[in-house]
């Protein structure tokens, strides 16, 4: 990539990549901005979702650091006639301000920052829900965010195998054989069932669009299983999701602006912020069935478009 200093500077997926930002950066900087907005240091808005009716999904968040003073916006299509198009289902990007004048800084990959956040979001979580000792994970859907997972949860657990089942066996073969270059085990489910009965993480990442039909049973985990999903509860059949010994979803002060609940809210016990601050309890038991619903949180955005920003200016490129 090549910056130039008379224009706004472009992070491409490509040279974010080059940085080698590391899974624990992720996690600490999610972590650390998460604490921000406890302390007000970071201040963020509920997410904006437009619903065109034509099965597109258009969404945008918007939040501000103190450290680093940026603020970040998020603009984000997901339109399944994409791929009739010879392109990704979803794309995105991220404009960064200086949180202090409002000057540009940077354009940023949304693509790269969103897989980022994501499975950084579920990764703290995870620390948190999941058993320390999880060695198998099954993936139901396993595009780009199942990508991202994998990486994240390799990293911090003891993985020894993975299940995957999606709609196209392209990218589930595709899932399988990247878990195989990390040493791990790779079976491809027929069914979801067959996926996710024996795993201790299950990671769901089904489309959005066309709104999915539920159809996973929370009943089909073992006891002591951790769940995150990012796809706001929609493939969990609602009935089932009482077995669930403790749920936590992103952001009660956001979900309390949405027209429908992710979960039953009598089933949630609090939100990442709590769960992060100490306020809200983790694991209590190895036999715990934990869950952690999510629509997505400025705060992620912000955490991983700073963090970007900072190593850029670390490594010269911007003088570039």
């Amino acid at each position: 990539m090549t910056i130039k200093t008379e224009s706004l500077p472009y992070l491409s997926a490509e040279f974010l990549d080059s940085l080698t930002i590391s899974t624990s950066d992720v996690v600490d900087e999610i972590e650390r901005q998460i604490i921000g907005l406890r302390r007000g240091e970071v201040w963020c808005a509920p997410k904006a979702v437009v619903l065109p009716g034509d099965d597109r999904y258009i969404m945008a968040t918007l939040g501000v650091a103190t450290e680093p003073p940026v603020l970040a916006t998020k603009s984000l299509v997901v339109n399944p006639r994409n791929p009739e198009r010879g392109l990704a289902t979803l794309n995105s990007l991220v404009t960064l301000l200086d949180g202090e004048t409002g000057l540009p800084l940077a354009v940023i990959d949304g693509n790269w920052v969103t897989s980022k956040r994501t499975a950084g979001l579920s990764a703290v979580a995870a620390k948190r829900l999941a058993r320390a000792g999880s060695a198998c994970v099954a993936f139901i859907g396993c595009g780009v965010q199942a990508r991202g997972h994998l990486e994240v949860l390799a990293d911090l657990f003891p993985l020894q195998e993975i299940r995957a089942f999606g709609r196209g066996k392209g990218s589930r073969d595709a899932l399988c054989r990247i878990a195989e270059r990390r040493g791990l085990i790779a079976v491809p489910s027929d069914t979801a069932k067959a996926a996710v009965e024996s795993a201790d993480i299950v990671v769901t990442t089904v489309t959005l669009v066309p709104e999915p039909v539920p159809f996973l049973d929370a009943r089909w985990l073992k006891t002591g299983a951790f769940a995150t999903m990012t796809d706001l509860a929609l493939p969990w059949l609602p009935e089932t999701m009482a077995v669930f010994d403790r749920i936590v979803i992103d952001d009660l002060a956001q979900e309390a602006h949405m027209s429908k609940p992710m979960v039953r809210p009598e089933l949630v016990v609090g939100d990442l912020t709590g769960l992060v601050a100490g306020d809200v309890p983790g694991r209590q038991s190895a036999n715990e069935r934990t869950a952690f619903a999510f629509r997505g949180m400025a705060v992620g955005d912000l955490a991983i478009a700073g963090l970007a920003f900072v190593r850029t200016k670390a490594s010269g490129a911007l003088n570039a």
